[in-house]
């Protein structure tokens, strides 16, 4: 975890206690940095984390699903078989 310290210089020790409790606030985030901001009477604490991979989730013919490897010949003949519905707002120019 890459820290940076703004404002009043820190010792070691109280790093490790900030870094810490980030972690134990926060067990499920992988933190990437922590920038820690004091102005001698409060501390801010700013933690950034790794961005994590996601799957788009679609609603399908009626399920939710991330990807049609699971569907059998006939509900991918239904996806195919659908009509896409235009998103563009409707426009009118005179």
């Amino acid at each position: 975890m890459k820290v940076k310290v703004i404002g009043i210089p820190l010792s070691e020790e109280e790093i490790e206690e900030y870094k810490k409790y980030v972690r134990n606030k926060h067990p499920e985030d992988k933190i990437e940095e922590l920038v820690i901001e004091s102005d001698g009477e409060y501390v801010d604490l700013t933690c950034y984390t790794r961005a994590l991979p996601f799957e788009r989730i679609r609603r399908i013919t009626g399920y939710l699903v991330g990807s049609l490897d699971r569907f059998n010949d006939a509900k991918r003949a239904e996806v195919a078989d659908r009509l896409s519905h235009d998103t563009e707002p409707f426009v009118q120019e005179m």
